[in-house]
């Protein structure tokens, strides 16, 4: 009877621990991504400064075309976008570079405010629309009504949100993002380039990215059908301008990858186009540039102050300046960049020093120090944390019994299994760029989830022959399994925690161990659910088997 009793306390504690620990994964990854939807920049409330601007123009005006999710393989394929070809051989081109989050809203930011992710302070990731925040840093439509420019947008609404309107004259915006919102917001824009009214407009196409999302990704034809309609688009607002006098501009935001999606970090949706042409511009090919360089370079050739939080440098190699811009442009960019290391370093609380030279690179070298200097401040009692926590039960895996090696090797292919169903037979990357919604995510990982661990319960079942074990034993053998591979889940999560802490507080976190956390997080909550199921099951198996070889036992004994 104590025995029973015993048992059954056991039992009672072992599901309340289940329980407690996929609910405290569950509430830890909410809290991961509470915090990045939420997250704001150090210097939200503390803005730099503007400085001046030059005040020398050298185009009538520049048209800015942002075509969402273009990829630059897409956009260098003359069979597919032949009028941007033709605009590239008569213009100056690159290879741009943006970072993760690889989400239009903070794509959006970087390219107006001209400053990363995490300092700009438009959202991390994609908001509704209601949840959008106004830029609170200076931006590119800013700086040119300060200076007296008439500006223009004709684009998805989530611009209505994020540009202060107050900055914008004049706009059209749609709630779609197909063929027909593109002709729509052409259509808008044309009256606009048929005057000389507006110096700084924005043309923003969605039906790239809408055929990513929604028709196939960039493997699928509609995808080039689509950026060729964009490319013909983008033909008919150039037919209105004299590149003598005007300047276009054409970039996107972010890639996707090749089964369509974006948000991670992998290498093609974070390289975009870039061809600027016309007036100012200095054809040719100029290698590799940052999507931080297009605010500080339009506010140049548009002769108004540098946007102040940028990070990024005028590519005055492509323009051509007149002597006055040349002249003061790099004091200016000079005092820009020291503002904003001021303002930032106030802001996390970190002493800096002003870097030797005067480049963009020197100021930046000597931001990202300060960054680094108090992030390693942080780090150092996490990583000893996470080491102890990591290696405690390690102690415990050498000193079991022989039978240790059944169960790691249950946990082990659990992983493997698991991972052969995700990246394999899923297709999927390890990011969030294929995600499309939170039921998507947890569907899938749930049944891969259960699928690999029956896998590996199986192997440790026959392995260790837990059908020739008592019930309680066989049951508290899969616990140990499920045990051991939780633990090789949390790995991961330590280590994700010891470089970016629990959630994300002043800074945007690296981002792939911060999805390979949120990742293991889920598997940790379905397995500490579906082992408690599995080692029932299993336990009650045993007990039945066992009462049916007892009976067939019995059937035997002479009467």
């Amino acid at each position: 009877m104590i025995r029973k009793l015993v048992y059954i306390l056991q039992a009672s504690l072992i599901t309340v621990g289940g329980l407690i620990l996929a609910l405290g994964a569950i509430f830890w990854m909410a809290a991961m991504m509470d915090s990045l939807f939420s997250y704001r920049s150090p210097l939200a409330n503390n803005p730099p400064e503007p400085g001046e601007g030059s005040g020398v123009r050298s185009t009538r005006r520049v048209v800015f075309i942002l075509v969402d999710a273009l990829r630059e393989d897409t956009a260098l394929n003359s069979q597919v976008m032949p009028f941007l070809a033709q605009l590239r051989q008569q213009g100056a081109t690159a290879t741009m570079h943006s970072r993760p989050p690889s989400y239009s809203q903070p794509g959006y930011s970087t390219l107006l405010v001209g400053a990363w992710p995490d300092l700009n302070d438009g959202p991390a990731v994609n908001l509704e629309y209601e949840d959008i925040p106004t830029f609170t840093q200076d931006d590119l439509f800013t700086a040119a009504h300060r200076a007296g420019l008439k500006t223009a947008i004709s684009a998805f609404n989530w611009f209505d949100k994020l540009v202060p309107q107050e900055a914008v004259d004049i706009s059209f915006y749609t709630t779609e993002e197909d063929q027909l919102a593109d002709e729509q917001v052409v259509a808008a824009a044309i009256p606009w380039l048929q005057t000389d009214a507006y110096q700084l407009i924005l043309i923003h196409f969605d039906q790239v990215d809408y055929a990513g999302h929604h028709e196939g990704g960039p493997q699928d034809p509609r995808w080039d059908e689509a950026a060729r309609r964009a490319d013909d688009l983008i033909r008919r607002l150039a037919a209105i301008l004299d590149l003598s006098q005007d300047t276009i501009l054409v970039v996107s935001d972010h890639g996707q990858i090749d089964g369509g999606g974006h948000g991670g970090d992998e290498a093609v949706t974070l390289t975009e186009p870039f061809v600027l042409a016309g007036a100012g511009v200095i054809p040719g090919e100029y290698g590799d540039i940052n999507l931080v360089d297009v605010a500080p370079t339009l506010a140049t050739l548009l002769g108004v102050n540098l946007p102040a939080t940028s990070q990024g440098r005028p590519l005055t190699e492509m323009l051509e300046l007149v002597p006055e811009q040349a002249q003061a442009l790099q004091g200016r960019l000079t005092a820009q960049q020291g503002e904003l290391l001021e303002k930032y370093t106030q802001a996390i609380g970190q002493p800096f020093e002003l870097p030797a030279g005067t480049s963009v690179a020197a100021f930046q070298k000597a931001l990202e120090d300060a960054r680094s200097a108090r992030l390693v401040r942080e780090q150092l009692l996490r990583i000893l944390l996470a080491l102890i926590v990591a290696v405690l039960p390690l102690y415990w895996i050498v000193r079991s019994k022989r039978q240790v090696i059944w169960l790691v090797a249950g946990a082990l292919l659990y992983v493997l299994t698991f991972n052969v169903l995700y990246a394999v037979v899923g297709g999927h990357t390890y990011s969030l760029s294929w995600v499309s919604s939170a039921e998507e995510l947890i569907t899938f990982l749930a049944k891969i989830i259960l699928s690999a661990l029956i896998i590996s319960w199986a192997l440790v079942l026959l392995g260790l022959k837990l059908y020739r074990q008592s019930p309680s034993r066989a049951a508290g053998l899969i616990i140990g399994f499920v045990a051991l591979t939780i633990y090789a889940l949390a790995l991961p999560v330590l280590f994700s925690y010891a470089i970016n802490g629990l959630v994300v507080t002043w800074t945007l976190p690296q981002f792939q161990s911060t999805f390979l956390a949120f990742f293991s997080l889920i598997q940790i909550a379905g397995i500490a659910i579906f082992g408690l199921m599995l080692a029932g099951l299993t336990g009650v198996a045993v007990w039945f088997a066992g009462k049916i070889s007892q009976r067939d036992t019995d059937s035997l004994q002479p009467g």
